[in-house]
């Protein structure tokens, strides 16, 4: 272990003990599950902006978040971080014999073939194929993976025609839900068409969740256009009509992308 490491997790306990501080001394595995995806999400924004720096802070403070559960555990006799580096040392070996054994593969749908087959065996435990994805993912994230998890025993479509036919048939049954003012069955039949909007994607390798992000990014970066525009005349937004507005939308369209 480095002496970098080693320091982090003597800093950690420090501040867990007593006489430490009285923020980290209270905090559990579940009161600091919100900084986790705070963490995670962070990183995943210095990532997509090329920011090295701010992948490297981020990864620390990732790191952090491991030290900190792993020393709650310690605390409670469960586990300590060597345990958890250990386990998934283990798991790295024994999902990859093509490295660490003698089983041969030529490509890389061979090794996430035989990925999937090794993960399966170890999560015997599991009644139902859908089992073990976590609730907690993002919805569309959590739908390509519950998708692709069914499609490995044939429950799938082998063309696009029947999934883009399910999207227009999920968008007549939404259609048809607004029309009655069925507000129980609208919800149900949005969330048919993104759940087939996904499929779409996944037919495709094409991620739902990245393409949303990137829309929200892409819509976000032309609003702040028009609010420039507007602070730059001196006019007020709040004042405005939607006609001015998208005047400076389809003008963002060039300016920002």
């Amino acid at each position: 272990m480095s002496k970098e490491i080693d320091e982090l997790i003597k800093i950690v306990a420090r501040l867990r003990a007593p006489g430490g501080c009285p923020w980290d001394r209270e905090q559990t595995h579940k009161s600091i599950l919100s900084c986790l995806l705070d963490e995670t999400y962070e990183f995943f924004e210095a990532v997509e902006n090329d920011d090295v720096s701010g992948m490297r802070e981020e990864l620390g403070d990732l790191f952090l978040q491991v030290v900190l559960h792993s020393q709650m555990a310690t605390e409670a006799g469960e586990y300590n971080i060597d345990d958890v580096a250990r386990e998934i040392n283990e798991k790295l070996i024994r999902r990859h014999p093509h490295v660490f054994g003698d089983v041969k593969v030529a490509s890389t749908g061979e090794v996430l073939k035989n990925w999937e087959a090794i993960k399966k065996i170890e999560k015997q435990e599991r009644k139902y194929l859908v089992d073990g994805i976590p609730d907690t993912l993002p919805a569309l994230f959590r739908a390509e993976k519950i998708q692709s998890r069914v499609a490995r025993v044939g429950f799938d479509w082998t063309d696009m025609r029947p999934v883009l036919d399910k999207v227009e048939e999920e968008f007549a049954e939404f259609r048809r839900a607004l029309e009655n003012n069925d507000q129980e069955n609208a919800m149900e039949e949005l969330g048919d068409i993104l759940f087939a909007l996904v499929n779409v994607g996944r037919h495709k390798n094409i991620c739902a969740e990245d393409a949303l992000r990137a829309t929200v990014k892409k819509f976000a970066r032309r609003f702040r256009y028009i609010e420039d525009a507007y602070n730059q005349s001196g006019k007020d937004i709040h004042k405005t009509t939607l006609e001015e507005m998208d005047k400076y939308w389809e003008e963002s369209k060039k300016i920002v992308g």
